[in-house]
């Protein structure tokens, strides 16, 4: 997934933070002006980095990775909000987006053909007060796509806070969003096809085995699913979080299902999908 034919006169800056490389791209700005808002974006994401990344020793994650059984961490809004966002998604997607499988993700990547490891533990995930309660210990917090795409929701604010009015975010390969009066044209390339899209005040996201390899798990294990039925699922919505979230829940389901009618406040623009060298439009 990419940006497709960029604009002669726009400017693009890259920062790597969260395991990626983030890139924003402006139109109508002055380099000197789109660089001190480069600036203030890098602050940023390098603060969310530091508070949602489990890999980093003292992040917010990696504290609550830790707690032990009736313990309480106070987090930062930064984190409590990003927590929020993904304990709504766990409901939206009936149960298929949970952050708490850290440890059977590990397992995957690690390429071993062993059963994935049981998950035990419970959290609370205070809605009302920052803070985290650890009721059983073994769950482990990795915020991954949704992490990127609440950064990246973030920025958008923040540009918007300082008068940017046309611009293009990007978290790595999978992850954009767009905003401004006219569309980024993005082209979606599957095995044997591409679609050129263009995206106009939404984000899009894509989740696959390409480019991270397997690490999508299905919550209930892979009883409930032996393997993927597609082997990429585009999805743009209305925020970056969101598309992130149901371009990996769309993963676990039957191409026939990804189809259905969702709740109207899932946030869901459009959905491809690519099974077999196929790539289709499923909504």
């Amino acid at each position: 997934m990419s940006a497709a034919n960029p604009m002669t006169d726009s400017h693009v800056f890259a920062h790597e933070a969260m395991n990626t490389t983030f890139s924003l791209r402006f139109r109508g700005l002055d380099r000197p002006v789109a660089e001190s808002l480069v600036t203030e974006c890098i602050h940023e994401l390098d603060r969310i980095e530091g508070k949602l990344s489990r890999f980093i020793d003292g992040s917010d994650v990696s504290r609550i990775n830790r707690l032990a059984a009736g313990e309480t961490l106070y987090v930062t809004e930064t984190t409590h909000q990003c927590l929020l966002a993904a304990v709504d998604a766990y409901v939206k997607t009936g149960g298929l987006f949970d952050i708490t499988l850290g440890s059977r993700i590990d397992h995957r990547k690690s390429g071993t053909s062993a059963p994935l490891p049981e998950i035990t533990g419970r959290l609370i995930i205070h809605p009302d007060v920052a803070a985290v309660t650890c009721e059983e210990p073994g769950r482990q917090i990795d915020l991954g796509g949704i992490g990127k795409g609440f950064a990246l929701d973030h920025l958008k604010e923040i540009l918007i806070d300082w008068d940017a009015e046309d611009f293009l975010l990007a978290a790595g390969a999978s992850s954009l969003l767009a905003h401004g009066p006219s569309a980024w044209p993005v082209e979606l390339a599957g095995d044997a096809a591409t679609v050129r899209l263009l995206l106009h005040n939404e984000s899009l996201s894509a989740s696959g085995t390409r480019i991270q390899g397997s690490h999508i798990v299905h919550p209930a294990g892979d009883e409930a699913m032996p393997s993927l039925p597609c082997d990429r699922v585009w999805v743009t919505a209305s925020t970056a979080a969101l598309a992130e979230v149901w371009s990996t829940a769309l993963m676990l389901l039957p191409m026939e299902e990804i189809a259905g009618e969702f709740g109207d406040d899932s946030g869901i623009v459009s959905i491809h999908a690519e099974r077999m060298g196929e790539l289709v439009k499923l909504r």
